[in-house]
């Protein structure tokens, strides 16, 4: 069994996988304490799978200083977050992200940036028409985005495309704007409501929230 198999096979035990997805909906540190409140369990029990996650690569554990300083304040706290090491299995193996990387390679060097942005747009058109009377959130979380609203914009946890992006940064996040652009296109929202607002550990896309569209998002 590779490493990949061995970690991902953490996630079957469902207290696991439930304390997992909550730090990874938390999008920052997270306590034993609340993690376990959040999925029903012992604070003792929370403890032992999250540091079986830590163990598996999946989470990454840390110290956080308590709140209240001086006597009697007590030990750090542990705290847990989701690991950057991305993790995928393939049976058998397979490895389409050194073709992809090679394709956005030769892209960037043929300077064909506006023909790959056209052709993102295009499938993203195509997807959004598959999903058209779906909430926007929905569909992008179906895409690995992990979107969550914000003020008045759906933010993303996740990028799909990250691996790529550390490579070729200018390309794959113009290529992904307007793959998201493609899909609002396609699901008969506002393209422009899919604008670049980098921030640092997420995605680059945000979406605009249309509060008169109340069928289009499940923030609404």
């Amino acid at each position: 069994m590779n490493d990949d198999l061995e970690a991902l096979a953490q996630l079957q035990d469902p207290v696991r996988r439930a304390l997992y997805d909550y730090v990874v909906a938390a999008g920052g540190e997270v306590g034993r304490g609340p993690a376990a409140e959040a999925v029903g369990v012992s604070r003792t029990l929370a403890a032992h799978h999250l540091d079986k996650l830590v163990e598996a690569g999946l989470l990454t554990a840390g110290l956080r200083a308590q709140e209240k300083k001086g006597p009697g304040s007590g030990r750090p706290a542990k705290v847990y977050a989701r690991a950057k090491t991305e993790r995928t299995v393939s049976l058998p193996p397979r490895d389409y992200g050194v073709m992809a990387s090679l394709l956005a390679e030769v892209v960037d060097v043929l300077g064909a940036g506006e023909r790959a942005e056209g052709a993102a747009r295009r499938a993203g058109e195509r997807l959004g028409r598959l999903h058209r009377d779906e909430p926007v959130d929905g569909v992008l979380r179906g895409r690995g985005y992990e979107p969550y609203a914000e003020d008045d914009v759906l933010r993303m946890r996740n990028c799909p495309f990250h691996a790529l992006s550390e490579e070729q940064p200018v390309l794959v996040c113009a290529m992904n704007l307007a793959l998201c652009q493609g899909v609002l296109a396609g699901m008969g929202a506002e393209p422009g409501r899919a604008s670049l607002d980098p921030r640092p550990g997420e995605c680059c896309v945000t979406v605009a929230l249309d509060l008169g569209e109340p069928s289009k998002t499940n923030e609404d």
